[in-house]
């Protein structure tokens, strides 16, 4: 888990542990553009810039089943979205129940979403939270919260990623987004070379709180852990390095997409 740099952070995590495919095949008639494929305009909210000759290449944009739009980029042989996920149904058009009960968000056992504080605004930039559930075939019905051609990525796809970028140890500060305008004043090493602008967008953790927004940006992978915890990656302000984790399911962070 990412190291705690504060009396808060170690706290949350106590309570975060302790209390702690590919899409089926559908229709393309059923998605809003079959191919999902649209002209780029940057979101506004974001600052999409490097500091120093990008490694990554930034493609054409792709949309959602709900209609939102997220910019691209090719690192290496990977194509991933360079915006976390903002979508509320799976690719099929089922919805995915939006939980903002604190009390009802730890029992769950499948897939949901919310907003950090349950507040929309912070959907355009951020996305929303997932709990783990909603990107597993076994509890989301073989379903696929990601665009048509696209999946959440394993543990060995992230390993890409970072091999890509030189390893773990740099491959934080070349993924996150520059400057304060998402992260704490700390941003540690951030140049975002890889145009992967990753973004802080904190957790929903199983007291029915949100924590971290400004701090962690946290992604669920589709590799499990054990029955009750899965593997995630995380970026932190205070560190350059990127960081395996492991958290409760049930806890909600944002998502990555990558290209089939």
């Amino acid at each position: 888990m990412c190291k705690m740099k504060k009396t808060i952070y170690l706290l949350v995590s106590v309570i975060a542990l302790f209390s702690c495919k590919k899409e089926s095949n559908i229709p393309s008639s059923t998605l809003p553009n079959p191919t999902n494929s649209i002209t780029c305009v940057d979101n506004p909210n974001i600052n999409f810039t490097s500091i120093g000759t990008p490694i990554g290449k930034f493609g054409e944009c792709i949309k959602d089943i709900d209609g939102n739009t997220y910019k691209t980029v090719t690192i290496g042989t990977q194509t991933w979205m360079a915006e976390n996920l903002k979508v509320s149904k799976y690719n099929d058009g089922t919805p995915i129940p939006n939980v903002t009960d604190s009390l009802q968000w730890p029992k769950l056992t499948t897939g949901a979403w919310c907003n950090y504080k349950n507040n929309a605004s912070n959907n355009a930039k951020f996305g929303k939270l997932y709990n783990w559930f909603a990107i597993n075939s076994t509890s989301n019905g073989n379903k696929n919260v990601c665009p048509s051609g696209w999946h959440a990525p394993s543990a060995d796809e992230w390993t890409v990623l970072f091999n890509n970028l030189g390893g773990k140890s740099v491959a934080g500060g070349k993924m996150k987004e520059v400057g304060t305008k998402s992260w704490d004043s700390i941003n540690k090493d951030a140049n975002n070379l890889s145009l992967f602008t990753g973004i802080p967008g904190g957790a929903r953790f199983l007291n029915g709180n949100d924590y971290f927004i400004g701090n962690f940006s946290y992604w669920w992978i589709s590799t499990e852990s054990n029955t009750s915890y899965a593997w995630g990656r995380c970026l932190q302000d205070s560190l350059g390095q990127a960081i395996n984790f492991y958290l409760d399911k049930r806890i909600g962070v944002s998502i990555r997409c990558l290209k089939d």
